[in-house]
């Protein structure tokens, strides 16, 4: 028998998967299935970037490009932070990816030593804990909850930094619970930051769906003694429906940004130039697109909030970001239905696909025992037919 790397091992299987792997089979079979598990917003990419790719397509835009990415879209990037948060980044500080994922597994492969720590508030995208193992890494998870709106607090923080600490990982807004850190929120980590010498990964990809007038800051922009230590992690893949496309990028000082590049030039080489060249349009184009998903996002929102809490057993949080809520299913632990036991976010959300036909991600790969992620990138008339059926089923538990 082949012998795997220990590595491997170290990768814990995803019930997720195996949720998706139910859902498509029964898909297949011409079960109308809702689903509630996608993490990429329904839209379309606006005709503007399509459009875009066709022109470099026919230009000839088919070849190798420097490894870090095109210049006119790196230097795009480096606009962005200077017109948005008023920062300064040269080209050589930003490094273009195969989506916001490879920019971070980039990034944790670049920085971390076997053995190092790797701060990470929980919930958490399930990936987190995973690249920092494969790095060599050690996860140290942060808990929150609703009673802090899923937010780390100062002194957790400070409390969790040990000489080890190598990386700190900020996610505002934040997948899976949608929570965002405001100014002074914010602020007060970057006091304690600045205390510390770990380095910092931002991960902003969320930055541009938020609800109720909220302001997203800059953790760079609040705190520039934080500048050198900081790597901003952002991308095309949620603001302009582009997850296929596969851009995603960092900021960053130079020395880190270049090691991360050499990562990247010995694994993928650079991402897709046509791709490259949809970016660029997305990025220094008209903005309205955006703007007009996060509206349909806010009513899709209020819709979803409102049927899950109208399920006895479920409590769910509005979310100031991203489209995703996080509802504590707890409240439905212990009953059965068809001689079978719901003890666990994984246990009702087979329930769930079986008995409503909804297709939900348990909370056990984002570090939860009490929740079930329900992405709302989805129509409102599923988003209605769902909370429905669940309710339905929730009845049938006894």
């Amino acid at each position: 028998m082949t012998s795997l790397a220990a590595r491997t091992k170290l990768i814990k299987p995803s019930v997720t998967l195996a949720i998706a792997a139910k859902a498509g089979k029964l898909r297949a079979e011409g079960v109308d299935i809702v689903n509630f598990s996608a993490g990429e917003p329904d839209f379309d990419t606006p005709e503007r970037i399509k459009a875009a790719a066709i022109e470099a397509l026919r230009k000839g835009m088919t070849k190798y490009t420097d490894v870090r990415g095109i210049e006119p879209l790196r230097e795009a990037i480096a606009e962005k932070y200077r017109r948005e948060y008023g920062l300064t980044y040269r080209k050589e500080e930003v490094l273009v990816s195969c989506g916001a994922k490879h920019s971070l597994y980039n990034m944790l492969q670049a920085v971390v030593d076997p053995g190092e720590e790797v701060v990470i508030p929980s919930p958490y995208w399930v990936s987190y804990s995973d690249m920092a193992l494969l790095a060599g890494g050690v996860p140290k998870l942060i808990p929150t909850d609703e009673a802090s709106g899923f937010r780390i607090t100062p002194a957790q923080l400070q409390a969790a930094l040990t000489p080890r600490t190598r990386v700190v990982i900020l996610n505002s807004p934040c997948n899976p619970t949608g929570a965002c850190y405001d100014r002074d929120e914010l602020l007060a980590l970057a006091r304690v930051l600045e205390k510390h010498e770990c380095l910092i990964l931002a991960d902003d990809i969320y930055e541009k769906i938020i609800y109720d007038d909220f302001i997203v800051h800059n953790l760079v922009a609040l705190s520039p003694a934080l500048r050198e230590r900081t790597v901003l992690i952002n991308g095309v893949s949620k603001s302009y429906a582009m997850t296929g496309w596969r851009i995603g990028y960092a900021l960053g000082a130079a020395e880190i940004i270049a090691a991360a590049a050499k990562i990247q030039s010995q694994s993928t080489s650079n991402p897709a130039s046509m791709a490259q060249a949809a970016a660029l349009e997305a990025i220094r184009g008209p903005q309205e697109d955006v703007a007009m998903m996060v509206r349909e996002f806010a009513k899709r929102r209020e819709v979803i909030v409102n049927g899950l809490n109208a399920i006895q057993g479920i409590r769910c949080l509005k979310p100031q970001g991203a489209f995703y809520v996080f509802p504590d299913v707890s409240g439905l632990f212990g009953k059965s239905a068809k001689g079978k036991a719901i003890r666990t976010p994984c246990d009702l959300a087979d329930y769930l696909l079986e008995e409503a036909k909804v297709a939900v991600v348990p909370g056990e790969d984002f570090g939860s025992q009490k929740h079930i992620r329900f992405s709302y990138a989805a129509s409102l008339a599923d988003i209605e037919k769902g909370c429905k059926r669940i309710q339905d089923a929730v009845t049938k538990l006894g």
